[in-house]
């Protein structure tokens, strides 16, 4: 029998806590990650202010600097820690089949210098538009389209830029290429893009709307991932016959694999929140598990550098945490961690290598306190010993310190 009859994991996208041991062999923008501190730094220089995770435990994870204006709880509801990534990178995709128990050993292919010519060559006699090769380079997916949908507007050629993820992503005006049309040239660039030297993550769809100076991204994006190189808790959930529910982002990162009820795209964290309270509420839901990617964090606020914005967006979540609480049962455990760091106060526009945060509660625990320091797959092999199923490649379980 399941010690907690369901599991739900949210993961904060990006919101890490603090510089990785190894986290100087990533740079950003030239600068070492070894001075990054996403949640850190944004209490330091904005403040913070979440009581609800302070009271399962936030300010209690060990840290060399407390965090500013999150104080210790003497006697907080839930378990704390921090978990480390053993995987060489720290994108999305990366943490997320980390925390479901893979171990990433060579890192996908990041094209710092833009896609080559054969790249872009094949996607133009594909989908018979040019492509702006101005833009082919790592850009910030907001100032690529201020920069360049005028043009798109006019001439009808393609916004393709990447970032210092593994990713390919084209921007398109949904009046002047249609998303039809933009999810088939997608879907023909993932097509080409499956093995190295051009091995990437995802194939983003980037729709927009609006006029020159006034551009607005649509909810229509669309992530098109490769498949997990091998199973992850996600297929032994499936296998054993478990009901395992994906919110937001998560049926896209691990293409499908493993997930047998997918509730859709998030609009918004504040969406995803309500996707994932209605998901628990679900009469058919009675044991299993519900993975939740909340991506505001990130897209809007890490990867823009803006500081006050990603602090609204934390105090957004955390006013709304009791909300998810009250839709918990008895036997329910919840999990709230990230994937990897974004931190805004930091050089460059790309993530950060950084431990992340880890908390769990359940109305049906007696005891509290700070779990030893893990890593990120530890997370996968917790669910996989509570559900009675094998754990994959790496992890370690932190069950019976639930209590």
């Amino acid at each position: 029998m399941s010690k907690f009859k369901r599991m739900h994991l949210v993961v904060l996208d990006s919101v890490g806590i603090g510089a990785a041991p190894d986290a100087n062999n990533f740079v950003n923008a030239g600068v070492p990650d070894g001075a990054s501190d996403t949640l850190g730094h944004i209490s330091k220089t904005v403040g913070l202010n979440v009581p609800n995770m302070a009271k399962i435990g936030l300010g209690n994870i060990p840290r060399e600097v407390p965090l500013k204006t999150v104080p210790a709880e003497s006697n907080p509801t839930g378990y704390a820690t921090k978990l480390q990534e053993v995987s060489l990178g720290k994108d999305t995709m990366t943490g997320h089949w980390e925390i479901m128990g893979l171990n990433i050993t060579e890192p996908f292919d990041t094209f710092w210098n833009g896609f080559p010519e054969e790249i872009i060559t094949k996607i133009e006699e594909f989908s018979g538009r040019k492509v702006i090769r101005e833009a082919n380079k790592p850009y910030s997916g907001t100032a690529v389209i201020d920069d360049f949908g005028p043009r798109q507007m006019e001439t009808g050629e393609l916004i393709i830029y990447t970032s210092a993820d593994p990713v390919l992503q084209i921007a398109a005006h949904e009046d002047i290429i249609p998303l039809d049309e933009l999810y088939r040239i997608c879907e023909y660039a993932r097509s080409i893009t499956l093995e190295r030297p051009a091995l990437l993550g995802r194939i983003i769809a980037r729709p927009y709307v609006g006029e020159p100076g006034n551009f607005t991204r649509t909810a229509n994006r669309r992530d098109l991932a490769v498949s997990p190189f091998a199973p992850t808790v996600l297929d032994k959930l499936n296998e054993a016959g478990i009901d395992t529910y994906a919110v937001g982002k998560i049926n896209d990162i691990f293409n499908g694999a493993g997930i047998n009820h997918d509730m859709g795209h998030n609009k918004s964290n504040s969406h995803g929140m309500d996707t994932l309270i209605k998901t628990m509420g679900l009469p058919e839901f009675q044991e299993g598990f519900s993975f939740t990617n909340l991506v505001d964090f990130d897209a809007l606020y890490g990867h823009r550098r803006n500081a006050h914005g990603y602090r609204d967006c934390l105090h957004e979540f955390d006013e709304r945490l009791p909300e998810i609480i009250a839709a918990m049962r008895e036997d329910d455990l919840l999990m709230i961690t990230a994937d990897h760091g974004n931190d805004p106060t930091y050089a460059g526009t790309d993530h950060t290598r950084e431990y992340i945060p880890f908390l769990a509660y359940s109305p049906s625990f007696k005891g509290n306190g700070v779990i030893p320091v893990g890593h990120f797959a530890d997370i996968s092999a917790t669910v996989a010993e509570n559900f009675g199923v094998e754990k994959a490649m790496i992890g370690e379980s932190f069950l019976d310190k639930l209590v």
